[in-house]
């Protein structure tokens, strides 16, 4: 199979990039500086230039493809949200979406699927309800960001061309995202529970970000939005033991919200907030979570 994946040097797309390489399918990672890339990228991953927005010098590469990753958007936890910063997440993700509607477009033999990356956050800030694809959009900031995201692509299927559109919960992975930074108080021996600890925190490990990804593209069955997060999210308090127990640190010593919204400002909301996310519909699909606690995906990650 030929897969070109947008965002392909960041975290997921290096691990799905790794998985599909290894089954001898070609893999096309796109990026604005490839130059950058090529050396640290999997081998025998091809590095191709975009600039985005627009299917210009890659477009060709959608004929035929079976299938296109758009992974691509600005990083939510890098710096202040401040009104530009915004600005520029909620773009990025229209405009990647809008390069692939572009390729897909133009292409004689269309892409076999587009499969779409959004987040759990979609759902907003939630408290003890049990959320599944059935709920629908929340408030705030990030629901409005994977609002966008998901629309940016929602044309391909007017091409008649299958569309998976995946929310995501927080991946853990030891080579980056939030679990490195979630780890480094315990690591101080200072861990413990965020703010009133109650909130939901909806997970995956990337193993099975990984598999879902792969599950989508070789089930031509499915089709529309899945949830991507283990069937056991657990509470702030919940993560802070588990991760304590696991690595033989207190996990007991909190940190007020106050704290956290003064250093992070309206970003406080992704420690903050939360939602109990489960993967309904991706489960009665017949996919199977290797990690489906906290504590086993913890115990493999920090062998």
């Amino acid at each position: 199979m030929r897969i070109i994946i947008t965002g392909g040097t960041g975290l997921v797309g290096t691990a799905l990039a790794v998985d599909l390489l290894k089954d001898g399918h070609e893999v096309i990672l796109l990026s604005r500086d490839p130059d950058r890339h090529a050396q640290k990228s999997p081998q025998g991953a091809r590095v191709v230039k975009w600039d985005a927005r627009s299917a210009e010098g890659w477009g060709h590469l959608a004929e035929g493809a079976d299938a296109i990753i758009n992974l691509a958007g600005a990083n939510i936890g890098e710096g202040r949200w401040t009104a530009e910063r915004k600005k520029i997440i909620v773009e990025s993700r229209e405009n990647a979406g809008k390069a692939v509607t572009q390729a897909v477009a133009g292409a004689k033999q269309k892409p076999g699927l587009v499969v779409q990356s959004s987040g759990v956050d979609f759902y907003g800030v939630h408290g003890e309800e049990k959320i599944t694809e059935s709920d629908h959009a929340g408030e705030g900031f990030l629901s409005q960001v994977t609002r966008a995201w998901e629309e940016s692509t929602r044309p391909v299927e007017d091409y008649s061309v299958r569309r998976v559109v995946y929310r995501g919960a927080v991946v853990l992975a030891m080579q980056g995202g939030a679990l490195p930074r979630i780890l480094l108080p315990f690591r101080l021996f200072a861990g413990g529970p965020l703010g009133s600890g109650r909130q939901w925190f909806s997970w995956v490990h990337i193993k099975d970000q990984v598999a879902a990804l792969r599950f989508f593209i070789e089930h031509p069955e499915t089709t529309g939005v899945y949830n991507v997060s283990a069937p056991n999210p657990v509470q702030n308090k919940e993560l802070a033991r588990a991760i304590g127990k696991v690595m033989h640190r207190p996990g007991f010593i909190p940190v007020p919200a106050f704290v956290i919204r003064l250093l992070f400002g309206e970003m406080s909301v992704t420690v903050l907030g939360g939602q109990r996310v489960l993967p309904d519909r991706l489960q009665k699909a017949s996919f199977s979570f290797d990690f489906q606690t906290i504590e086993q995906a913890l115990q493999d990650l920090l062998a």
